[in-house]
């Protein structure tokens, strides 16, 4: 099957999944009008700013994984939508998270939705590289992925850590955001490497 259609219908769930969260961001309700009218509304910025990032990062570096990828199967249209769902629970975590100050079981729920992000993601990448073979570039760039292992053990030890200090959790989150915050150095290589490529032939 061509990538087409499935690029196409994830670049628009998650530009809803964004225009979610900052619907969620409401103007003060006391009808002030100076800067300090906006410190409750704190909590709400703090959680948009990292789950946009998060969403971010995902569209990112999904979009640098399916330029490796000429075709795609049925397991990995699923995979894909299951990447999907998880990544459409963002918002509801980041609102809870954001509501009750981030206490514990909201943080602990939005760092489960994170590690299911990770899973998800994961599943299709090993879908893709299986379907690309495991010679091909997609399947050399993500190798043994230590860097994904390493992301889903951080957000592990978040959710349970949430439990002892919702803080901790919250700057692990972080921690793997700006891991990934630069796109797949793997896969950009291999981008690199191939428009390189081209451009000499």
């Amino acid at each position: 099957m061509k990538k087409s259609r499935l690029e196409a219908f994830s670049d628009g769930v998650i530009a809803i999944i964004i225009t979610i969260m900052v619907l969620e961001l409401k103007l003060p309700e006391h009808g002030m009008d100076d800067l300090s009218s906006l410190l409750p509304m704190a909590p709400f910025f703090l959680s948009y700013v990292l789950s946009f990032i998060n969403v971010g990062i995902y569209w990112n570096n999904h979009h640098h994984m399916m330029y490796l990828v000429s075709s795609i199967t049925g397991g990995a249209l699923w995979a894909n939508l299951h990447l999907l769902f998880w990544l459409s629970l963002i918002p509801f975590g980041t609102e809870w998270m954001a509501d009750k100050h981030f206490s514990t079981w909201p943080v602990a729920v939005y760092g489960t939705i994170l590690f299911m992000c990770g899973v998800a993601y994961t599943l299709l990448a090993r879908i893709l590289a299986s379907h690309c073979g495991k010679n091909s570039e997609l399947a050399e760039a993500f190798g043994k992925d230590w860097k994904g292992k390493l992301s889903l053990v951080i957000y592990a030890a978040a959710v349970a850590l949430a439990f002892v200090n919702p803080w901790i959790s919250c700057a692990l989150y972080i921690t793997v955001a700006c891991m990934w915050f630069v796109p797949d150095r793997r896969i950009e290589q291999k981008v690199y490497k191939g428009n390189h490529t081209n451009n000499e032939s």
